[in-house]
């Protein structure tokens, strides 16, 4: 019985209907919330810093924008009560303050005044663009529990938008003074592994005009005109579906806004990709052969409990790599689907396809031309390079995903080989698996920064259909090699949607590195972080990481009648914020399963720095 099942099962639910394209901010039936939200965890050897943010800032920062505010400011936070079955407004909270890491080094008393900045710039992760009408989608898993869809998922153009102009705002960073150099997105930049949708997300990065709507562009056909309780139906008076049922508002004209054209000014800085599960496969986590159902004009909505378990029980397993399980029951019952209008640019994308895009000069934005691919990237289907961050800083984007059907990720052998290559061409001192110390004295010895969208608990050794002659290798292996090369500063990464900061220490100090996992701009809290790098002066180097929120104002009209793109932007948020049983587990303010515990928000991660010390 679903009331007795086991918090482990809970939260094996939660990752794959995360992957799928569905959130798990509460418990699904029969669940409690709390099994399925991510946990806080604790930091014994956190300190708060000892002055306050703004107090540790150089005379040398830039004068603060308008309205870019960062976390270390002001926050969005759920005003009012909590209570069951009610819909609570935002209101900008209190900032968060800088949190120093010493886990990994000291830190050493008056390494402010010594600091020199290194680099600077913008994580954005998981944005999860989202074609809500598209036929393979699987929003009938929401029969298996409230939390299981995102009533906020038809706005993620107009909050990506959002998120862009607060990044164009944004003067130098708090603690260099460095405006960002660049954004790097760390995968699940759409969600349906479709080619609208990869158009929308390189139009948002780039600067032009989208219309968030497919199908019959006089009619909206997704879930939310459906008919069905099931889902929120925002402009429908009569029907009480369980969204408004637990509080959500009737808003005349929501859909209609939702598809109308949003315009993007782009970003005003180079911008790079880094690859994830949901933009190499349908869902995150489907297999490509689905591309009929695509562009096919049914789209199912409803399905029999024993339907909707049967596809659960596939995602959790992840041993249906061709999706057999879900060709069947979208087969059986296509009767009972919603016609649509059908649209071949729902079509699904190819890795040549995802490369390709990105190359076309016409996508090159404020460069660079690829946002790092290159003709040789596009030649091999390969994912992955590295490229110049800041002077004496290297970034190395990877690709972690299964191109057979699964939302887990790994690394094949010939990329973990191409890595290590990398990681040895830039430290004239590393270390062999074996631990024998290994010189190259023609190595520049650059600060290392690793990207990929998996975090290294979502990485395993899985069998990669698709790829079935090269062997796949877990995060505890690409820990393993990451510790070899003192250089390595940090591995950033998202797909958890959660934030959450985890030191790697070594027995030598020096092969100390952070793993730092950012949420996501489609659930609750809607983050990306603004990264700052500097050199201490003392043999440490400092990481600073300052969560950023979109532009968009955190209170939304009180009639809920802004229907332009930035209010629609800021409901977007909101919504989000009053997902099933979320509001019920924050304290404080914060839901810290989600946003973190305070060392895993606005904090500086200090390791000792470089070769000498290895």
């Amino acid at each position: 019985m679903a009331g007795t099942e086991p918090v482990s099962a809970a939260v094996n639910r939660r990752r794959f209907l995360l992957a799928s394209g569905a959130t798990a901010a509460a418990g699904v039936a029969g669940t409690s919330a709390g099994a399925l939200l991510p946990r806080r965890r604790q930091h014994p050897a956190v300190e708060p810093a000892a002055r306050s943010a703004a107090a540790q800032r150089p005379v040398r920062s830039a004068p603060r924008p308008p309205y870019a505010l960062t976390t270390l400011e002001t926050t969005a936070r759920l005003g009012g009560g909590a209570g069951p079955g009610t819909y609570r407004r935002l209101v900008s909270g209190p900032g968060w303050p800088l949190v120093v890491r010493k886990e990994l080094a000291t830190p050493g008393a008056g390494r402010q005044g010594r600091r020199t900045p290194l680099a600077c710039f913008v994580q954005f992760t998981d944005l999860h663009l989202a074609d809500v009408q598209n036929p393979l989608r699987t929003e009938f898993l929401r029969s298996r529990g409230a939390s299981s869809w995102r009533a906020q998922e038809a706005l993620t153009v107009a909050g990506a938008v959002a998120l862009v102009e607060q990044v164009n705002a944004l003067g130098g960073g708090p603690y260099t003074g460095l405006r960002p150099a660049f954004v790097m997105t760390t995968g699940d930049n759409v969600d349906n592994n479709s080619a609208i949708e990869l158009e929308w997300f390189l139009t948002v990065m780039n600067g032009g005009r989208i219309t968030p709507n497919t199908g019959d562009p006089a009619v909206y056909e997704g879930a939310q005109n459906s008919g069905l309780p099931l889902y929120w139906h925002p402009g429908d008076p009569h029907l009480r579906d369980l969204d408004k049922r637990r509080g959500l508002p009737l808003i005349p004209g929501f859909l209609d806004a939702a598809t109308r054209p949003v315009t993007s000014p782009g970003l005003r800085v180079p911008w790079y990709s880094t690859v994830g599960n949901h933009d190499d496969l349908p869902g995150g986590c489907l297999s490509p052969a689905l591309n009929d159902f695509a562009v096919g004009s049914r789209k199912l909505l409803s399905v029999s409990a024993a339907d909707a378990a049967a596809y659960a029980k596939a995602l959790g397993a992840g041993d249906d790599p061709k999706s057999e399980v879900l060709k069947a029951i979208l087969t059986m019952n296509a009767a009972s689907a919603r016609t649509v209008t059908a649209d071949e640019r729902r079509r699904l994308c190819t890795p040549h396809d995802y490369l390709a895009a990105h190359l076309d000069p016409a996508h090159a934005g404020a460069g660079p031309v690829g946002h790092g691919y290159t003709q040789d990237n596009l030649d091999g289907e390969r994912m992955y390079y590295s490229f110049k961050v800041a002077e004496n800083v290297v970034g190395i984007s990877i690709d972690t995903t299964y191109r057979s059907g699964h939302y887990e990720g790994s690394l094949g052998s010939d990329q973990l080989r191409w890595l290590e290559g990398i990681l040895a061409a830039h430290s004239s001192r590393s270390y062999d698996a074996d631990g024998r110390l290994v010189r190259n004295t023609g190595a520049d010895d650059a600060h290392i920064l690793v990207f990929s969208h998996h975090h290294s608990p979502s990485m395993t050794r899985r069998p990669d259909a698709a790829r079935t002659d090269e062997p796949r290798h877990d995060g505890a292996e690409v820990i393993a090699l990451l510790s070899r090369f003192p250089n390595v500063v940090a591995w950033i990464n998202g797909h958890s949607h959660v934030n959450r900061i985890t030191p790697h220490p070594h027995a030598t100090p020096a092969r100390s590195f952070w793993e730092v996992n950012t949420a996501s701009h489609v659930d609750y809290p809607h983050h990306a972080r603004l990264i700052e790098l500097t050199d201490n002066g003392d043999g440490t180097v400092s990481l600073f990481t300052t969560l950023v929120e979109s532009a968009a104002p955190h209170r939304t009209a009180r009639d809920f009648d802004d229907l332009s793109a930035v209010g629609l932007a800021s409901l977007y948020r909101e919504v989000a914020y009053n997902a099933p049983g979320l509001a019920e587990s924050m304290k404080g303010g914060v839901q810290e399963g989600w946003a973190g515990g305070a060392g895993d928000r606005n904090a500086e991660l200090v390791v000792t720095g470089g070769p000498a010390a290895g």
